[in-house]
């Protein structure tokens, strides 16, 4: 079975379909045998998909960096929690733990986070594949900046090509689990030397 790291707001956002979507995801990831890989935290979508994960009894692990811990954030009934001394390390962690990483609506964190397995991935440092619950359009205008990235030679289409995007949670998991990023030469126009 797989580990599917989740990356997801603090806050419930204001569509209620945010928190529907992260209490199915969490839901499908339990029911399928799967493990969530997630920041720890007991709020916001954070919250609602490992609740709905450990109800299905699904296997839960925590990442979350202790200063957030000292703040009571940290979600008390997970399978596993790790406690870290840095953002730096709970996203290491993180990574090391997941076989796929898939971001669901959140703010500029949970974009950091999983451009940056984006990037990795890019870059050859991991074969995970990424995806988007673009839950009601949310991330359309993030897709129609990737577009305009890869229209102005900074990103090549193959490489966008290989991001997901998916509009309901049980496509998103499907496409996560049933796809491996092909290693694509990121330098498109490196000069030759010599």
């Amino acid at each position: 079975m797989s580990s599917i790291c989740v990356y997801c707001g603090s806050s419930p956002g204001s569509d209620p379909a945010f928190l529907r979507a992260a209490r199915e995801i969490g839901m499908l990831i339990a029911r399928r045998g799967h493990t969530l890989v997630y920041g720890g935290g007991n709020v916001g979508l954070m919250g609602a998909i490992a609740d709905a994960a450990m109800a299905a009894q699904g296997r839960v692990i925590g990442v979350i960096p202790d200063h957030l811990e000292r703040k009571e954030l940290a979600h008390g009934g997970l399978t596993k929690l790790h406690v870290v001394p840095s953002m730096h390390e709970r996203k290491a962690l993180m990574a090391s733990l997941a076989d796929a990483f898939l971001a669901l609506p959140g703010g500029v964190g949970t974009l950091e986070e999983i451009i940056e397995a984006f990037v990795w991935t890019q870059l050859g440092l991991h074969a995970k594949p990424c995806a988007f619950l673009n839950v009601n359009g949310y991330y359309d205008p993030l897709v129609a900046f990737l577009t305009h990235m890869t229209d102005s030679r900074f990103l090549r289409p193959e490489q966008l090509s290989q991001l997901i995007v998916a509009r309901d949670p049980s496509e998103a998991l499907e496409r996560l689990l049933s796809t491996t990023p092909i290693p694509i030469e990121k330098w498109m126009d490196r000069k030759q030397t010599g």
